[in-house]
C-alpha cells in the first residue's frame, strides 16, 4: 500500500544553482512530488524557476549507493561494512602520511551547490592527515577573480541589481544562470523601466541579451579588448570620477598612463563591436547614478580570464560605482569560503608572489610539482593530473574527494581517470556511483541533501544577507551516513579523539547553551585537540542534544559564535546583539527554528569601505601584473587554427540543463537532449540541417551530437550544454549515457597563465557531418 500524499508543505531549498531558492514541497513516501516557491524565504521570497521541479530526480536517482564499497583488482566493487571501510581508509591514509607527509595527499571538494555542512567537518580530517593542498570547482571558475579582488580590495563584492540604474552582465546570461536573488523578476523590471538600462557583453544573443538595451556582441575570446576599449574611452574622454578616485583609490595615474596608450579604434575592430556603440555604453556607465556589474564563466573560463576580472573592476571603479545603493558592495558572508585566501596569502607572501625573504617559495603557496599559484587556498584544477602522473618525489600519492566529481567536471577526463588510478589510495564520499567514484579505491555513501540538516554558504546579498538551514524531509537510507558522522569516525580511527575529549562537554550540553559555551571556551583553551577538531567535537557533544537528524548542524553553533564576534554591528542590526556568547546562541537558535531561513546580517553602505582591507581602506587600481599583461595583449590575439576552425563554448546554461548532482536525465521530456547549437550558415557550410548528427573533434578527443541551428550564435561559434554526458545506471541495470561529456573534449594545457582556470569557453573544434547507424543512436 503506497504512502499517501502529505498535505503538509515542507520547507527546503533548490540545489541546482548557488542561489538555493527557498522551496515548499509535498512528499509521498520517499518522493518529492510537488514543489513551489517559499514566500517566507528571506531572500528568494517565493521566486523559483523551472529547474526547481527536478529535486526528486536527485533524491531518487537509481544509482544511489547504500553501502561502502571497495574496489577489487579487476575494477569491480564489493560492498563492505562501515567498520571495515573506516579502519582501512584511516590505515591507508595514515600510511601515506607517515611515508610521504601530509603534503602528498590532495583534498578535493567539500560540497556542491547545495551541501556545504559536510565541508565544515572535513576540515578536521584535513588537519588530522596534515593535508596542505586542496582544490574544488571554485578553482576552475573564480580564483582569477578572487586574486584580483585580493589585490584591489581584499573583499568580495556583489551587485545591487534590484536598485541599479545600469546593470552590466559580462560573460553572463542571468536569465538562465541566475546569480542574484529573484533574477528573472528583476531582469523584467529593468527591461520595463525607461530610466534604467541593461548592458550585456557576450558573443551570443542570449535570453538576457534579447532583453538588453545594449548588446556588445564581442568576437569569441576578445572580451579583454572590449573591456580595455571601454576603460580607455572612460579615461581618454574624461569620463572618470576624478574627485571620487582621489578620495577613495590609489594608483590611478599609473592606470591612466596605460589606458591612454590604447588605440580605441583598433581595439574596437579586434573585438568586433562598433566604436559608436562602445562610446555609448561607456558614457551610459559614466553618467549613471548607480551601476552594478557582474562577471561569470563566459569570461572566467575564457582567454585572458584574470585580466578580464581586472578590467571589469576598472570599468566600474573608474566611474565611481561602489559602496552606494545600486552599485557593487562588500557583502558579509556567514562563513567566508575564501577565508583560507588570507591564510594562504600570509603563507605565500602576497606582496612578493609567494617568495620569501630568502628568495624561496614558501610552503603551500604553489603546487608541489608544477609550481602553480595557490589562490583561495586552492591549487588550479587543470594541474591536478600533472601533480600525480609524474615521478617527482613531491607528487600527490592520495586523494580524498567529497561531494565532487572531478573525473567528469575537470578538463581532460581521460587524464583524470588515469591520474586517479595512479594514486596509492583514493576515497570518494558521494550519494551516487559517479564517474569519479568508479575510479576510486573506496566509495562511502552519504545521506542525501534532503535526508539531513543541510545548508550552503553562498550568502552574497547586501545589505540584508540571509541563511537557511534546510530541515530533513526524509530519514537517511539504511547503509548511508552523514558526512559529519563519517569524519567523526575517521578522526577517531586515526586516534585523534576519543570519549575522554567529549565527556565534560556532553555533561555541559545538558545544562543549556550558555553553560555549554562557557565549558567549550574553557575546554578549548586547555585541550589542543578539542580546539583543533572543534567541528567534530561539537557534533559529538552539542549535536547529541539537537532534534533528530539535526546533529550535523552542530558546527553552525561554532560558526554563529565566530560570526557575531567578527561582525558584531551587522549581527546586532539583524537582531543578534548583546554579549558575544548570548548573541551567537541567539543566532544559532534562530537558524534552528526558522525553516525558511533568517536574516543574519544587516549592513550599512559605509561597511563596504571598512571591508576594503588595504591601507586607509583605499582601493588599489594599479595591479602591476595586470598592467604588464595589458601592455602585451595585442601579441595574444585569439589564434585561428585551420584544423579546428570552430570555437566551442563548452558548458552553456540552458533551460534544459541541470547540475551533475541530478544524474537521471528522465526529467527531460521535450525536445532533443544535449544539442550542439550553431549558426545556420555554418551548418550549411558543412552540409548539415537541423537534427543531423555531427562529429566534433578537438586536440584531445571526439564526441557526437545532434545539430540545433540558431542565429543567436555568431558564425564560427558553437555551444554545448553543461551537466550532460553522465554515465547513469537505471533501475533495471541498463547503462545510459545521454549527451556529451564536455571534458572528453578539453585539455589541461589550455588555461589562464595567472590563475590556471581552464578555457572551456574557447575550445577549438572541427565539426563534420556524420552518417549515424542504428547502433550508434542506440
Amino acid at each position: 500500500m503506497s504512502t499517501p500524499l502529505s498535505a503538509e508543505w515542507k520547507k527546503t531549498a533548490c540545489i541546482i544553482c548557488s542561489l538555493n531558492c527557498g522551496l515548499e514541497v509535498q512528499t509521498e513516501g520517499g518522493r518529492i512530488v510537488k514543489a513551489r516557491g517559499d514566500k517566507d524565504h528571506p531572500t528568494s521570497q517565493g521566486y523559483v524557476c523551472e529547474k526547481s521541479q527536478r529535486m526528486d530526480f536527485y533524491q531518487n536517482g537509481a544509482d544511489r549507493i547504500t553501502s561502502p564499497k571497495r574496489r577489487r583488482v579487476d575494477g569491480s566493487y564489493e560492498d563492505i561494512d562501515w567498520a571495515t571501510a573506516i579502519r582501512e581508509i584511516a590505515e591507508k591514509f595514515a600510511a601515506v602520511k607517515a611515508k610521504h607527509g601530509g603534503a602528498s595527499i590532495l583534498y578535493y571538494g567539500g560540497g556542491s551547490q547545495g551541501n556545504h555542512l559536510g565541508g565544515t567537518y572535513a576540515d578536521s580530517t584535513i588537519k588530522a592527515l596534515g593535508i596542505v593542498y586542496r582544490s574544488n570547482a571554485l578553482a576552475q571558475e573564480k580564483t582569477g577573480e578572487a586574486w584580483v579582488q585580493g589585490k584591489m580590495m581584499g573583499a568580495g563584492v556583489h551587485g545591487d541589481f534590484e536598485h541599479a540604474e545600469v546593470s552590466v552582465f559580462l560573460g553572463k546570461n542571468p536569465f538562465q544562470s541566475h546569480g542574484f536573488a529573484r533574477t528573472r523578476v528583476i531582469l523584467r523590471e529593468i527591461q520595463k523601466d525607461p530610466n534604467r538600462s541593461m548592458i550585456v557583453i557576450d558573443p551570443r544573443r542570449s535570453e538576457t541579451a534579447e532583453m538588453a538595451d545594449y548588446h556588445l556582441a564581442v568576437r569569441p575570446g576578445t572580451d579583454a579588448w572590449c573591456l580595455t576599449a571601454l576603460a580607455a574611452i572612460i579615461v581618454q574622454e574624461g569620463l572618470v570620477a576624478k574627485e571620487w578616485l582621489a578620495e577613495h583609490t590609489t594608483g590611478y595615474d599609473r592606470v591612466a598612463e596605460a589606458l591612454k596608450r590604447i588605440s580605441i579604434v583598433d581595439y574596437a575592430r579586434t573585438c568586433g563591436v562598433d566604436l559608436a556603440l562602445l562610446r555609448q555604453v561607456a558614457e551610459r556607465i559614466a553618467r549613471a547614478k548607480s551601476v552594478s556589474m557582474i562577471e561569470d564563466l563566459g569570461v572566467q573560463m575564457n582567454l585572458h580570464s584574470t585580466l578580464n576580472s581586472y578590467l571589469n573592476r576598472l570599468v566600474w571603479l573608474l566611474t565611481g560605482h561602489y559602496a552606494r545603493p545600486g552599485t557593487n558592495n562588500a557583502f558579509v558572508p556567514m562563513l567566508n569560503l575564501s577565508s583560507s585566501t588570507r591564510e594562504s596569502a600570509e603563507k605565500a607572501g602576497q606582496s612578493t608572489g609567494g617568495v620569501g625573504n630568502a628568495g624561496k617559495l614558501r610552503p603551500g603557496s604553489h603546487s608541489p610539482v608544477t609550481g602553480a599559484k595557490v589562490i583561495m587556498g586552492l591549487i588550479p584544477c587543470n594541474v591536478i593530473p600533472d601533480e600525480i602522473l609524474t615521478d617527482h618525489p613531491s607528487r600527490f600519492r592520495a586523494m580524498f574527494i567529497e561531494s565532487s566529481n572531478p573525473v567528469h567536471s575537470l578538463a581532460d577526463s581521460q587524464r583524470m581517470r588515469q591520474a586517479l588510478r595512479a594514486l596509492d589510495v583514493s576515497v570518494v564520499i558521494d550519494v551516487a556511483m559517479t564517474e569519479t567514484a568508479r575510479q576510486a579505491d573506496y566509495v562511502l555513501p552519504a545521506s542525501s541533501q534532503f535526508e539531513k540538516a543541510e545548508a550552503t554558504f553562498f550568502n552574497l546579498e547586501f545589505p540584508r544577507n540571509g541563511f537557511q538551514l534546510r530541515q530533513p524531509l526524509f530519514a537517511s537510507r539504511p547503509g548511508t551516513l552523514t558526512e559529519a558522522e563519517m569524519h567523526a569516525r575517521l578522526i577517531e580511527a586515526l586516534g585523534e579523539l576519543d570519549a575522554s575529549h567529549y565527556r565534560f562537554l556532553r555533561q555541559a550540553a545538558r545544562w543549556g547553551r550558555t553553560a555549554f559555551g562557557l565549558a567549550f571556551a574553557w575546554k578549548t583553551s586547555r585541550d589542543r585537540k578539542v580546539a583543533r577538531y572543534a567541528p567534530v567535537v561539537l557534533y559529538r557533544t552539542l549535536g547529541e542534544t539537537l532534534p533528530t537528524s539535526f546533529a550535523p548542524a552542530a558546527s553552525l553553533w561554532g560558526i554563529s559564535q565566530l560570526f557575531v564576534r567578527g561582525h558584531p554591528a551587522a549581527a546586532a542590526r539583524a537582531g543578534f546583539g548583546g554579549s558575544a556568547l548570548a548573541a551567537g546562541n541567539k543566532l544559532f537558535d534562530a537558524i534552528l527554528t526558522k525553516p525558511s531561513g533568517v536574516i543574519y546580517s544587516v549592513s550599512e553602505y559605509a561597511d563596504s569601505w571598512s571591508a576594503v582591507r588595504l591601507p586607509d581602506h583605499k582601493i588599489n587600481l594599479c595591479v602591476e601584473e595586470m598592467l604588464k599583461e595589458l601592455a602585451v595583449l595585442d601579441s595574444k590575439l585569439p589564434h585561428q587554427d585551420a584544423d579546428y576552425p570552430f570555437v566551442l563554448s563548452a558548458g552553456e546554461r540552458r533551460s534544459d540543463t541541470s547540475n551533475t548532482s541530478i544524474r537521471d536525465a528522465a526529467w527531460h521530456r521535450r525536445g532533443t537532449f544535449g544539442t550542439l547549437r550553431m549558426h545556420p550558415a555554418d551548418a550549411e557550410k558543412i552540409g548539415c540541417k537541423e537534427g543531423d548528427w555531427v562529429s566534433m573533434t578537438t586536440r584531445r578527443g571526439n564526441a557526437q551530437a545532434v545539430v540545433e541551428m540558431g542565429d543567436d550564435l555568431q558564425r564560427g561559434h558553437v555551444s554545448l550544454p553543461n551537466g550532460h554526458g553522465l554515465d547513469y545506471t537505471a533501475a533495471d541495470g541498463t547503462e545510459m549515457h545521454k549527451g556529451v561529456s564536455l571534458n572528453e573534449l578539453t585539455d589541461t594545457e589550455s588555461r589562464d597563465p595567472f590563475a590556471g582556470t581552464p578555457w572551456h569557453k574557447y575550445v577549438p573544434v572541427r565539426i563534420e557531418r556524420r552518417v549515424v547507424t542504428q547502433e550508434a543512436t542506440a
